[in-house]
């Protein structure tokens, strides 16, 4: 599904990604965990083609297209799903207008009709139930006034709205209580965990880990990926470290 090859970025003529290859089949969810500074959120942001970020070198296919050279709306077209570490607010404009908004732009870029006002709504209402979000959160503006927990469970909404093939899901966890880190985690499984989706999963942390069963984990380090292994590699990340577990 998402194959990244030898990818070298940098930002402001700086390199942070050199050399980084990993893969993502169908049905599989992969965990990238590293050190501040490893180049996570530079992975994220290339490939949802964030501007200022620069790829040198290296190939990324989604299945089978060259998604570099795509712009960002082309890849959300195509399936690809960028949840950020800090959602924006957009002052003026309401969850649901931009939710239908960016829904029926997607439909129209694969050549489908757009999604009626009553269809949206019975959708909206569906998706915000899975991530136990009050409708009335959907009629305000985008996460303005919203605490950490609803940002990150408002951007869960829009996922399940938008149906994305493949999910990068920057450090979802963040700002999340224990309460919202079980809907959070118990929502990506309901919207992802399908045999015909796929999930890179930026995490600091173990936790969401214990809600979300990760195939496989990856540590990121200085730009690559160093280690690979099974959901046990996360919990002894957590109970020895990065430096230790890298060295073993």
């Amino acid at each position: 599904m998402l194959k990244i090859e030898n990818l070298h970025a940098e930002i402001d003529g700086k390199e942070i990604l050199k050399g980084l290859s990993l893969e993502v089949n169908a049905g599989e969810i992969h965990a990238i965990m590293g050190p501040n500074g490893a180049g996570k959120s530079t992975l994220a942001y290339v490939l949802g083609g964030r501007p200022g970020y620069e790829v040198t070198q290296g190939t990324v296919t989604f299945d089978g297209k060259d998604l570099l050279d795509m712009e960002p709306h082309e890849r959300a077209a195509a399936g690809m799903f960028l949840g950020f570490q800090y959602p924006v607010e957009i002052p003026g404009v309401s969850n649901v207008q931009f939710l239908r908004e960016a829904l029926n732009s997607q439909r129209k870029q694969r050549g489908e009709e757009p999604m009626s006002g009553g269809e949206f709504l019975k959708l909206a209402k569906e998706k915000a139930g899975l991530l136990k979000l009050d409708m009335e959160m959907l009629k305000r503006n985008v996460n303005v006034g919203f605490s950490g927990g609803e940002k990150k469970r408002n951007e869960m909404v829009q996922m399940g709205i938008l149906d994305p093939q493949f999910a990068v899901l920057d450090e979802t966890d963040s700002g999340l209580d224990i309460d919202a880190l079980k809907v959070v985690g118990e929502g990506i499984n309901a919207i992802m965990r399908k045999s015909d989706k796929g999930v890179m999963l930026i995490t600091h942390y173990q936790r969401l880990l214990d809600y979300v069963q990760p195939d496989f984990v990856h540590i990121l380090a200085a730009g690559r990926i160093v280690k690979t292994g099974s959901a046990d590699l996360a919990k002894q990340l957590e109970a020895d470290g990065y430096d230790e577990v890298m060295a073993a």
